[in-house]
């Protein structure tokens, strides 16, 4: 009874003082978390995991955006080897499970530039710049010759949805030209972003995008150089990426999709270099 009671005793006592010391600390916790809250404006904590450096230029993998998985969106016209008239040129989507004209719901936290108009369709014509549109029936007129028409969905910051049926790609002619027939069905690389003009904030966080059709990239597989002010990183993963330490002024960025032994994949748009502005 007696060695009973002093266990229970003995116990009694180091469970109080645990739980003290457990509500002291928690006390201090509470006490120390609302002293460090950042503001709302604080730049992300980011997952830096995979960043590649190159002097002064960092290249970190643009992670956790929203999803939207289900989202399809499909080219109506022009029909696929359509042979159209010159001039203005129709084009009819069906789109589902994606709502174009309005905001990313976490375009605020990318801290990267975004369209004031919200989400919208890239079309590449033959791999030029990008046309944004943010409904799905529009004209464009086109100058007379053979196009190939890559269209993807895109969120409001740049970023393109890569699921399969978020894109459409197909070829026409415009004009009273010989038609062509491009093999749609080997590798094809498409740059997307940079693009164009960046100011004030935007310039700090440069979101690096492109798009592949018929391939994917692997560390053991095909690759994508990108060559940024001359530095050379090396991608084998498709997804994006923010370009961090760039100068102001003028900025290049070349792309280039390699095979598993380092060697170009011919194609008409596997390598592609563009220039944009930092002001």
């Amino acid at each position: 009874m007696i060695r009973s009671f002093l266990i229970l005793s003995i116990a009694s006592t180091l469970f109080f003082s645990c739980s003290n010391k457990n509500n002291e600390k928690t006390s201090q916790q509470i006490d120390t978390t609302e002293v460090i809250v950042p503001m709302p404006t604080a730049a992300p904590v980011e997952d830096t995991t995979g960043m590649m450096v190159k002097g002064n230029i960092k290249l970190i993998p643009f992670r956790g955006s929203a999803e939207f998985n289900d989202a399809t969106l499909e080219l109506n016209k022009p029909e696929e080897n359509a042979k159209l008239k010159s001039g203005d040129v129709q084009f009819s989507y069906v789109l589902k499970n994606y709502t174009l004209a309005v905001p990313t719901p976490d375009a605020a936290s990318k801290h990267c530039n975004n369209s004031p108009k919200g989400q919208h369709i890239h079309l590449i014509l033959n791999n030029e710049p990008y046309i944004a549109h943010y409904e799905t029936d529009f004209t464009e007129k086109l100058k007379d010759g053979h196009y190939v028409a890559l269209s993807f969905l895109s969120r409001s910051y740049h970023e393109s949805l890569k699921q399969f049926e978020a894109f459409d790609l197909r070829q026409f002619t415009v004009g009273n030209i010989p038609s062509k027939k491009i093999d749609l069905t080997k590798p094809f690389l498409f740059y997307s972003r940079p693009k164009g003009e960046y100011t004030g904030e935007d310039t700090k966080r440069i979101l690096l995008d492109f798009y592949l059709v018929n391939t994917t990239l692997d560390p053991k597989g095909n690759k994508v150089k990108a060559t940024i002010n001359g530095n050379e990183f090396m991608i084998d993963q498709w997804q994006p990426f923010v370009i961090e330490g760039l100068p102001m002024g003028e900025n290049t960025v070349q792309l280039e999709l390699l095979d598993k032994n380092g060697k170009f994949v011919e194609g008409p748009f596997n390598k592609v270099e563009r220039k944009f502005t930092l002001k």
